[in-house]
């Protein structure tokens, strides 16, 4: 089966888009189909193109086996509601015009934003093809959330209209979590087209491991207890609400914010005016020196900022974090919450709650030395199989 999957982002990248899409299509390599993604050009987040690559109208390569087609795009950095939408549109008409060119028996688009759905869409019709909509976030409202637009504005209800008619016309859907799914079927869109393919990691890659002693040692961290946040810095993660809490914060534990985004500066600059010494900021890392950070870590801060549409997601780096066995610091209401509970690999405290916050740092330091720890981890990790997930998702596309 010829396949035509079209992703925002994809690996230099190494955000969970990225890694997700890549994943999958790798697996479905393996087992015989044709794949081909169409991209942007590497720049997120920071909105500047990747060392040896170009923003140029066209460019193919074949990574394991995936072809690779990269197209322009307006680039913005991962902030700014005008900007960023001229870049979602910009790829969303690339991507259907080259689109029209790749011989494909299905398409499939990928969000969190869903302008490259909408290219799908149209790349169906035009192309009499099936397509599948792979939903892992819920615009508009995520962005509602973050503040970017109002809920009472007429985007928002233009957007709603888009997004409910790309569930309409969709003729398979593809979420990440069981809230998604309800979300979809309480707004009419019907069951029977619809997979929960959830977010998750391969359960037997293997790791390359740094001396722990001597990236400890390199960092200036020694006999610290550390707690690491490894991912965007946006307006969603509520990391502002971190550095204003952790000054009351045993000074033996410290703080490591390893990564990029649209809050960075804002962050750095908050952090010195606290005069904080128990934190750390790291520029991103590649997806193998990634392992190392992990590693050298003690536990996990995974954090998203007070709001009910956050309760329907599960950030994808609890499912690496665990895969280490590093206790959770969850700051996140809902399905994800649920997870980290039943599976007792974790603590979690109300987001934006200082006081549970700072109790659950206590709670963490004691919390991987449980005998248990370990097989709650691997316990966990059994259903979160990316090679399982991906082979699942094929099955829902073919039949």
């Amino acid at each position: 089966m010829k396949i035509l999957f079209l992703s925002d982002n994809f690996p230099p990248e190494t955000n969970a888009p990225a890694t997700r899409t890549y994943e999958h299509c790798v697996e479905w390599v393996k087992k015989g189909e044709e794949v081909t993604v169409i991209t942007c050009f590497p720049n997120f987040p920071k909105g500047k193109v990747f060392k040896g690559y170009k923003n140029k109208l066209y460019q193919k390569e074949i990574i394991d086996g995936i072809t690779v087609i990269r197209v322009w795009s307006y680039i913005a950095e991962n902030k700014g509601f005008i900007r960023r939408i001229f870049d979602f549109t910009s790829f969303a008409l690339m991507s259907f015009i080259f689109g029209l060119f790749i011989k494909t028996d299905v398409i499939i688009a990928t969000s969190p934003q869903f302008f490259t759905t909408i290219s799908a869409q149209f790349l169906s019709f035009f192309k009499r093809k099936f397509w599948i909509m792979e939903v892992r976030d819920l615009w508009p409202d995520s962005i509602v959330a973050v503040g970017s637009i109002k809920k009472n504005s007429i985007i928002y209800r233009l957007l709603s209209k888009i997004e409910f008619s790309l569930y309409k016309n969709a003729n398979k859907i593809v979420v990440v979590t069981n809230s998604f799914y309800n979300y979809l079927t309480n707004i009419g869109i019907s069951n029977e087209k619809i997979a929960i393919i959830p977010n998750g990691i391969y359960c037997n890659k293997s790791i390359e491991k740094n001396s722990e002693i001597d990236l400890k040692a390199k960092l200036g961290l020694k006999n610290k207890f550390i707690i690491s946040y490894i991912g965007t810095h946006g307006m969603a993660h509520g990391l502002s609400f971190i550095l204003n809490s952790i000054s009351e914060v045993d000074r033996n534990i410290h703080f490591l914010f390893i990564g990029d985004g649209a809050q960075k500066k804002e962050l750095i600059k908050l952090s010195d005016n606290l005069k904080l010494n128990n934190v750390t900021f790291l520029d991103s890392k590649s997806k193998s020196e990634i392992d190392s950070y992990i590693e050298v870590s003690d536990a996990a801060l995974v954090n998203l900022i007070e709001s009910e549409i956050f309760e329907n997601v599960i950030p994808s780096k609890i499912f690496e974090n665990v895969y280490h066995q590093k206790p959770i610091l969850l700051g996140v209401k809902g399905e994800a919450k649920e997870l980290i509970e039943k599976y007792k690999v974790g603590v979690c405290f109300d987001p934006e709650n200082k006081s549970s916050f700072l109790t659950a740092i206590e709670l963490v330091k004691t919390y991987s030395k449980s005998k248990k720890y370990a097989a709650n981890c691997k316990k966990m990790l059994k259903l979160f199989d990316r090679k399982n997930l991906a082979k699942s998702m094929l099955e829902f596309i073919k039949y």
